[in-house]
């Protein structure tokens, strides 16, 4: 387990020591209706980066932002002896809202965020009023997210030994439509976090595919995903639409895996409308 957690250029928060015998780290910010933000899975993530254009403007609106830094990730502690699964994820989940006594929540979720998020609701249906999903995982097979082009990079590149700057910005390219976008400050935090992540992570990430349980989920769903996604295939808005009583989708054109931060106006806007519509 890495005991550099301390060293990282990021924000700290608070620390919750976890019935699970998990620490884990995040952002709470802001008062009022809790909203819990579940960060993607790419090297050197955490709540922090993903979602540092947003959570601000829902703390102005008169919302408690709890930003998580998953395990294995940002400032949470990084075993390198469990199976990072989607039980794993869902479970450290449940163990930190019940210590926080939170009895409902909106959950945010971005990519593997979005899979925990799906698959907190379908264990836990009565803790969740609403679902805001961006391009979630959890959808498809394996073997169709390993044939995207993102996650050939992301798994090639993390494979091949600690991550500097350069080899973040291998895989961070393919993350949005417009690389432009990216900021040299985002690849330096990523990297910092990256080394510190266990070799197991992405190896033992397994997320069942939950298309056909996505009936039972009741909570209404605000979707997002861009068509230029190379991480999830943006079809699994359909299966979500499909399936879900009660969801409605933003497909957006010229945008990749990370809506939250290429269209962070239009993404925040949106949520926030969902989120005071009764």
């Amino acid at each position: 387990m890495s005991n550099t957690n301390q060293d990282l250029p990021l924000p700290v928060g608070k620390y919750a020591k976890l019935d699970t015998g998990l620490t884990v780290h995040y952002l709470d910010i802001g008062k009022g209706p809790v909203i819990v933000w579940l960060h993607g899975s790419g090297p050197g993530a955490s709540g922090f980066s993903n979602f540092k254009g947003n959570y601000p403007l829902f703390e102005q609106a008169g919302y408690r932002n709890l930003v998580l830094d998953l395990p294995g990730f940002g400032r949470s502690d990084k075993p390198d002896t469990v199976n990072y699964d989607l039980d794993f994820f869902v479970r450290n989940l449940k163990a930190l809202l019940d210590q926080l006594e939170i009895d409902s929540c909106t959950l945010l979720g971005n990519s593997l965020g979005g899979a925990i998020a799906l698959g907190f609701v379908l264990a836990y249906p009565q803790q969740v009023d609403k679902l805001i999903l961006m391009a979630p995982g959890g959808i498809e097979e394996r073997e169709t997210y390993f044939q995207m082009e993102g996650i050939q990079r992301m798994v090639e590149v993390f494979g091949q030994g600690p991550m500097g700057v350069e080899q973040m910005r291998q895989v961070m390219t393919l993350q949005l439509f417009d690389p432009g976008q990216l900021q040299e400050s985002l690849l330096a935090e990523r990297a910092a976090v990256a080394v510190t992540q266990p070799g197991n992570l992405f190896s033992t990430m397994l997320v069942p595919n939950m298309t056909e349980r996505l009936s039972e989920i009741k909570a209404p769903i605000l979707g997002f995903w861009g068509t230029n996604d190379r991480f999830n295939p943006p079809a699994g808005a359909f299966k979500i639409l499909d399936n879900a009583p009660n969801a409605r989708f933003v497909m957006l054109n010229r945008c990749g895996h990370w809506v939250q931060v290429e269209h962070q106006h239009m993404f925040n806007r949106e949520c926030l409308e969902f989120l005071a519509d009764a």
